[in-house]
């Protein structure tokens, strides 16, 4: 049998994929990268707001148009688990939904059933996997912020046994993985019967191998010394954190549900950078919040500019239905909301700009992403796929998946240029 699966969404979605494909592959299902030469064509969704819900359907609908006789077409994931009953009713061409976690559902589905057994079970080994591969150490959320269906969708914080973890670390990195992505909804949550993040941490940058490991979303309040100086002390672990503050101003977080305040949030950056000088600090933070004044706007660009962040993600708050903010007060008009995000990145294309600057000239590590004849694309540790910049090495005879020495020779707005050495 020949699988073909189609991901949309975050990373955490991108690492069930693997984890289903891993385990349809020790029933022999093989993956095939063609949906058309596929015997089940599946669709993994996001459902988090609705410019992915628009996606989600679209890719549905033209993979439907696509199908032939004899195929079957799955969806499953967010979009599926929050909107079962409307989905099956509007897309008939679907021949079955099924929610997150719905591995052996799905395998019993499509004629493979039950579960091998054997000594090490199933395995994502044989998987045509990214250099890059996302690693789910956790799911669901416990936080309860007034903007979000997370908690809805995948339910209360879990964190997975750090010896599967580091399973499937060694199989990806056996794999062809040469950076591995620490995913979860509230990744600085981890906790294993008293085994802590950065006790995964330490443990993921003891493997065999040269490769990086990037924890990804940092909530604000719980990063501590402790966690930093684990990530200080190993070089495999990328100096870089994510930390999504989502706003600054005080009245704004206590609306959204989030803990902690702006000056608390100051104090984290001034740790994060004390022990991890040479660091890139991203954040995200939601624009147009119900009952966002100018003000708390304003004071919001002061905070980012004190703080200078390398990196900033923004959004235009969605009225997600089901959420407490959607019917809160003092909805902020779509205009505003987007001539205000305007002026944020605008002010943060300058300053990612001049933090940019500072590396002309430097030598640095870098991943090779994609390679040409006379060029590449590359990442250094400051830099996590498909969100941040980039690095252009031009320099031929470089290959995708290759670490390399570079040197700094430009920068821009959000890029930098480099030379191999």
């Amino acid at each position: 049998m020949k699988l073909n699966v189609l991901t949309l969404g975050c990373p955490k979605n991108q690492a069930d994929t693997n984890r289903l494909l891993g385990v349809a592959a020790g029933h022999g299902i093989k993956f095939v990268d063609d949906p058309s030469s596929a015997d089940v064509i599946m669709v993994n969704t996001c459902g988090f707001i609705e410019e992915a819900k628009r996606e989600s359907i679209d890719e549905i609908l033209s993979l439907a148009s696509l199908k032939k006789r004899g195929q079957k077409l799955l969806v499953f994931g967010c979009l599926a688990k929050r909107y079962a009953e409307e989905l099956r009713a509007e897309l008939p061409e679907v021949d079955a939904f099924f929610g997150v976690d719905a591995d052996e559902a799905i395998l019993s589905y499509i004629g493979a059933g039950a579960r091998p057994t054997g000594e090490h079970g199933p395995s994502l080994e044989g998987l045509a996997l990214r250099h890059t591969a996302p690693l789910k150490v956790a799911d669901g959320c416990d936080r309860g912020c007034t903007f979000c269906v997370i908690p809805s969708i995948r339910g209360g914080f879990a964190s997975r046994d750090p010896k599967e973890i580091l399973s499937d670390a060694e199989t990806l990195l056996k794999s062809g993985a040469r950076e591995l992505m620490l995913v979860a909804q509230d990744l600085t949550n981890y906790d294993y019967r008293g085994y802590l993040l950065k006790d995964l941490i330490r443990d993921l940058a003891g493997l065999e191998g040269e490769y990086w490991v990037r924890p990804m979303y940092f909530y604000p309040t719980l990063i501590d010394a402790s966690l930093l100086e684990v990530m200080a002390s190993s070089p495999s672990v990328c100096r870089y954190v994510d930390m999504p503050v989502q706003h600054s101003a005080d009245r704004i977080l206590r609306a959204m549900g989030r803990a902690g305040v702006r000056a608390d949030y100051l104090d984290k950056v001034n740790l994060i950078r004390s022990i991890m000088p040479d660091v890139a600090l991203r954040t995200s933070v939601i624009v147009g919040f119900p009952g966002e004044t100018d003000g708390e706007f304003e004071e919001m660009l002061s905070f980012l500019e004190e703080a200078c962040f390398d990196w900033v993600g923004a959004f235009r708050y969605p009225p997600e239905e089901g959420t407490p903010a959607a019917a809160m007060e003092g909805q902020v008009e779509e205009d505003i909301k987007e001539s205000r995000i305007e002026d944020l990145l605008e002010q943060q294309a300058g300053i990612s700009a001049e933090l940019n600057q500072r590396h002309v000239g430097k030598k640095m590590r870098a991943l090779v992403d994609e390679a040409e004849a006379e060029r590449a694309i590359a990442r250094t540790e400051h830099q996590a796929p498909d969100i941040d910049g980039l690095t252009i090495v031009n320099s031929p005879g470089l290959l995708a998946g290759q670490f390399i020495d570079i040197r700094i020779t430009a920068s821009h707005e959000f890029d930098l240029e480099a030379e191999s050495l």
